[in-house]
């Protein structure tokens, strides 16, 4: 088992730095859904449920989806702005 939560503790370096090296912002926000989840399983190893229950549903599920929706709304921004642009050109 300690193998398996090294393993866990090198991902979750690994997917810490990546999302913060990442210059798509969709690759670096599903980097940080992998490291919200692998935290919330390292929480379970560790026994505290009540924290991986929260890491899970905070972290890898509402935080992911608001940013989604942020992103998406970012890229329609960018795309009427790019209309209005070519429209006037």
């Amino acid at each position: 088992m300690e193998y398996f939560e090294l393993l866990l503790l090198g991902l979750l370096v690994v997917c810490g730095i990546s999302t913060c090296l990442t210059k798509n912002l969709l690759a670096s926000l599903i980097i940080f859904m992998a490291y919200s989840t692998i935290m919330s399983i390292l929480w379970a190893l560790l026994h505290a449920p009540d924290l991986s229950v929260t890491e899970a549903a905070v972290g890898a599920g509402i935080s992911s989806i608001l940013l989604f929706i942020t992103l998406k709304k970012l890229r329609d921004i960018r795309r009427k702005a790019n209309d209005e642009k070519d429209k006037l050109s």
